[in-house]
């Protein structure tokens, strides 16, 4: 899998999958902008990396803020060539009752509102390109959704349909579109998925639904996510691909 050169921007890239995908992508050759919210973790990310990589603050449930990253991104590396949309957040596994409305409101924002932001700014560009590629971070939770965690699971479905939904629309204009759906995973998200503390005894409770026998991993998804951005992968689009260990069998 070769990415050479090929411009990436990878959201939520100051830790988790987003991290995981960024390296993984820079080890293939590609120029990396690493975007999330918090500045300080993306310019740690960018720095270790080092190479074409570069650090974007930027809040991705905000148009004006989508605006400026890609503008950047434009103006420092070139027209990207692979989205990722990682970043993600959840509200707390338990009774549904106990969901805030700001929770809500601030699932989809990240989740799914992130993503008609980044697509309306980048899809043009990769269509007067000529081609591009966008991988949208979805969930097993959109497919097999965990009692607890009713909006969350609700927004990864969003993500799951509108990937298939965007790979249609955008077939003319040669942009491929694919989602991943990991399974619940070794990140800072953690704890929240559980709703219980991280402990190895609570960790085994859902291990023991994963038919491989553990959390996914960010080199998991990363290593998914360069597949479907390099060329392996030019006849496949619309795909809805689990890397959850056998999670939704």
């Amino acid at each position: 899998m070769n990415l050479q050169n090929r411009v990436a921007i990878v959201t939520g890239a100051g830790g988790g999958f987003g991290e995981g995908i960024a390296r993984r992508f820079a080890r293939e050759g590609a120029k990396v902008a690493a975007v999330d919210m918090r500045g300080e973790a993306a310019e740690r990310v960018a720095r270790e990396i080092g190479g074409g990589a570069i650090a974007i603050a930027a809040d991705v449930g905000d148009a004006a803020s989508v605006a400026r990253a890609v503008s950047e991104t434009v103006a420092r590396l070139g027209t990207p060539a692979i989205l990722v949309n990682n970043a993600g957040v959840t509200h707390r596994n338990g009774p549904i009752l106990d969901v805030t409305e700001q929770d809500f409101d601030r699932v989809f924002r990240v989740n799914v509102k992130s993503i008609f932001f980044f697509v309306r700014e980048v899809a043009p560009l990769m269509r007067d390109a000529g081609s591009g590629t966008i991988i949208n971070i979805g969930s097993t939770a959109g497919i097999r959704p965990r009692p607890g965690l009713t909006w969350y699971n609700a927004s990864k479905g969003a993500v799951n349909l509108v990937s298939k939904s965007l790979a249609v629309e955008l077939a003319p204009w040669k942009i491929r579109v694919n989602v991943i759906c990991p399974v619940m995973g070794e990140t800072g998200l953690l704890q929240d998925f559980m709703g219980v503390a991280d402990t190895p005894e609570n960790r085994a409770r859902f291990i023991a639904t994963i038919p491989l026998g553990r959390l996914s991993r960010p080199e998991d998804i990363a290593a998914a996510a360069a597949f479907l951005a390099s060329d392996d992968a030019a006849m496949i689009t619309g795909t809805e691909l689990p890397v959850d260990g056998g999670r939704c069998v």
